[in-house]
């Protein structure tokens, strides 16, 4: 696909990575010639200095001929009009956009062909804020990701010692658990993974990635790690756009502590905010945690904008009693260098964001795609179509199917019912099949496999 990537900020960044790494024609547009030059050298795409909703800039960079833009400056009027230029000027067919701003997003009637026509309309903040909370809903998860509007879910948690299947084969899930469905559908292993087999031993400190119909998560956590008490007791230290929401929708129902350093914010927030209580101060205030019972909180989430703030506060809250710690952290090598360390879950907006882009950017009916393991791994959602002739996979038993190296199908979504795929599971047409794929480099492989033939009427 010929793309365009307007921004090279952490997300445009990463959405390029991604994408050059695909075999798609690349073009990154920015004002900073500095970025641009470092993009280049590290990726086979080409670059055009200018302001991204100029339409001489956008026909320099190829807009004319282009299948897709992608607007992720950090301006959502820039964003917005160059989706509104593709489209009267080059009709480009798909247009993709970042807003950030709840004022624009409240107003969806705003994002509709009769008047700014963005095809698909990406909110970080929102894409993070329900990540966070899926998080919060399951506690011992490392990541919770949902697909077939939430009738299936995948799971990641890491193995601990004493859970029942730790050190037992694969096979013996079944027997633990009678009447409950569910795929181991990767492990990984110190960094590298493992293709599970039913003879896979499950070892301690394994990364273990399970399917399983929404209900039965709680019931496959416990067999790999002792089970941990729901969360009452929520702290979030930052109150901006995803602090904010995450204190809007979780105060109801949990017991909610908000900290937030900027005065006229903070009174702000205190206002707005039912069920809230708000604390003005520095979250890496040692004094202001210890008084404020940090010993006693459930889970303690730092989101400011700033991620040493962020590293330092959440480090400070586990050393000083919070049992779970999250921290937002922007920079790619910052996440490797805290996750599984003091910090319990480091968060990157960048990857938790670009899966919500790649859905339409895959080939084939591709419904979801979250980007796992730093963006290594891919979690997909297709949609399989035609029959046994015009399909490599429908009609076909799961153990019929050439999938690539590294790739499992995990379940199947067929209406309401909820199928964890075993090797003599048939796909029908129509069927929403979950795969985990833990080489991203073959998802081109993926994508042909669910693509109809030409015969197909």
């Amino acid at each position: 696909m010929k793309i365009l990537i307007l921004g090279a900020g952490q997300v445009g960044s990463t959405v390029a990575h991604n994408l050059a790494n695909e075999a798609n024609d690349i073009t990154v547009v920015d004002t900073r010639p500095d970025i641009l030059r470092a993009l280049q050298d590290r990726l086979d795409l080409r670059t055009i200095v200018g302001f991204a909703s100029h339409p001489d800039v956008l026909i320099s960079a190829g807009a004319r001929d282009a299948d897709m833009i992608i607007a992720v400056t950090n301006s959502d009027e820039t964003n917005m009009i160059a989706c509104q230029v593709a489209y009267t000027l080059f009709h480009t067919p798909t247009k993709i956009a970042r807003v950030r701003g709840i004022e624009y997003l409240e107003y969806r009637a705003l994002f509709t062909p009769e008047s700014l026509p963005i095809d698909v309309l990406i909110s970080p903040e929102e894409v993070v804020t329900n990540y966070i909370q899926r998080l919060i809903e399951h506690p011992g998860a490392l990541q919770v990701l949902d697909f077939a509007d939430g009738r299936v879910s995948l799971v990641a948690v890491r193995a601990y010692h004493g859970g029942p299947l730790v050190g037992k084969e694969l096979k013996h899930l079944a027997t633990h658990m009678p009447g409950v469905q569910t795929r181991v559908a990767a492990i990984f292993r110190r960094e590298k993974p493992i293709f599970p087999e039913g003879h896979t031993v499950v070892e301690v400190d394994d990364e273990v990635f399970f399917i399983a119909a929404r209900r039965n998560i709680r019931a496959v956590t416990s067999e790999l790690r002792r089970l941990d008490k729901p969360y009452r007791r929520l702290m979030i230290a930052g109150g901006g756009n995803i602090g904010k929401r995450l204190a809007q929708n979780l105060g109801p129902h949990f017991s909610v502590k908000l900290i937030e350093r900027n005065p006229a914010r903070a009174k702000e927030l205190a206002e707005t905010l039912d069920h809230v209580v708000v604390l003005m101060g520095d979250a890496a205030d040692k004094e202001l945690l210890i008084e404020e019972n940090i010993e006693g909180t459930d889970v303690y989430v730092a989101v400011t904008d700033d991620d040493e703030a962020n590293i330092l506060s959440a480090m400070l809250a586990k050393r000083l009693g919070a049992r779970t710690v999250m921290s937002l952290i922007n920079r790619p090598s910052y996440v490797e260098l805290v996750q599984s360390g003091v910090i319990d879950i480091a968060i990157s907006p960048q990857q938790v964001t670009i899966g919500a882009l790649l859905t339409h950017v895959r080939r084939g009916d591709v419904v979801a795609v979250h980007s796992l393991r730093r963006g290594a791994a891919e979690a997909i959602e297709a949609v399989a179509h035609g029959d046994r002739k015009t399909s490599k996979v429908v009609g076909r038993r799961v153990e019929e199917i050439k999938l690539p190296k590294g790739c499992t199908i995990g379940a199947l979504v067929r209406g309401d019912e909820v199928i964890i795929a075993h090797r003599d599971t048939v796909v029908q047409s129509e069927d929403h099949v979950i795969l985990f794929l833990t080489d991203k480099k073959r998802v081109n492989e993926v994508e042909r496999l669910f693509q109809v033939s030409v015969t197909f009427l």
